[in-house]
């Protein structure tokens, strides 16, 4: 089976919020677990069962995302038509349970995605994995620190925010500052100023109050409760635009060029990335949109990309 590039709404910005408001699959029939973290937290994941010796495939969501977010129901009734299980693990203060430890999400979290991922391949030796924006950057550095050892059998990265200082630059301007960043500023402020409640010293109360773009929200928020110097330091270290190269099981990297998220003058090239990583990049898509067909159009086109890419590499 071969795939082409999707033409309906070629707008980067119809692309992005389009999917959410009016195409949102009906809601998978989800079993819930609750993890404790090995640091004392708690998250959520939701599974989908199938057939017993079947595939498991991961999604990893984006920011401020979870199990209902239009690309990971359409993803997980595509993985559950096939008789396949599916997960979508949320990351920490997501998924409707609260975050009370002095630490969040973020880009860079390799560690979050192995433990998870170590923990799901106990039970399931085929598996797959897929992330979406922050959380497919937090796949990538994953895949790249742990080179031949990474656990799935294939991945594949959805219209990541390659490079931070890029994607950043990006949303804090223009419509991208007062659409995308003032959506997720009110979620992201929420949940810091709730866990200053109980580690008052963590960051100071006035800076979260006045951050409007995520210049302000990484360098007073996100980069010091991660010990990173500043904001610019998190962009530059947590960048998986850098480690593409060393990722050494097979990866595909799909983002449209017009993703209004990142500039395509900053997606990588060939001669970035290493042989186990295929980089396709769209014309259209926007930012995990992928809408095709007719008036109001489909959402299917991502989810068979994706199982046609792990379809090649079948369990052994």
């Amino acid at each position: 089976m071969s795939y082409t590039a999707p033409h309906w709404l070629p707008g980067g910005h119809a692309q992005t919020i389009w999917p959410a408001l009016m195409l949102r699959p009906p809601r998978p029939a989800y079993r819930r677990e609750l993890w404790p973290t090995p640091d004392g937290g708690e998250i959520a994941l939701d599974f989908v069962d199938g057939q017993d010796g079947a595939p498991l495939v991961v999604l990893f969501h984006g920011l401020e995302g979870s199990s209902d977010s239009h690309y990971a129901r359409a993803l997980m009734h595509a993985v559950a038509r096939r008789g396949w299980h599916g997960v979508v693990p949320h990351f920490r203060g997501c998924g409707g349970v609260d975050n009370l430890l002095p630490r969040a999400y973020h880009a860079g979290d390799a560690a979050e995605i192995r433990w998870i991922l170590q923990r799901l391949a106990e039970r399931h030796p085929c598996l797959y994995a897929a992330g979406v924006s922050l959380g497919g950057s937090m796949l990538l550095n994953y895949l790249a620190e742990d080179g031949a050892t990474a656990a799935p059998r294939a991945a594949a990265a959805i219209s990541v925010p390659l490079d931070l200082t890029a994607a950043s630059t990006r949303l804090d301007r223009g419509f991208g500052k007062h659409v995308y960043t003032r959506m997720f500023m009110s979620t992201l402020k929420t949940k810091a100023l709730n866990q200053l409640r109980h580690h008052p010293h963590l960051f100071a109360v006035d800076t979260v109050r006045r951050a409007r773009t995520f210049a302000e929200f990484d360098h007073w928020v996100t980069a010091p409760m991660h010990g990173f110097g500043s904001a610019r330091d998190y962009w530059r270290e947590a960048s998986s635009k850098q480690r593409l190269h060393r990722i050494a099981i097979p990866t595909l990297v799909l983002n449209a060029k017009n993703d209004p998220f990142l500039p395509a003058s900053a997606l990588p090239d060939h001669s970035q990335a290493g042989p186990c990583v295929e980089l396709e990049f769209p014309q259209h898509g926007g930012h995990v949109g992928f809408v095709t067909g007719r008036f109001p159009g489909r959402l299917d086109w991502l989810p068979n990309r994706l199982l046609h890419h792990f379809d090649q590499f079948p369990a052994e």
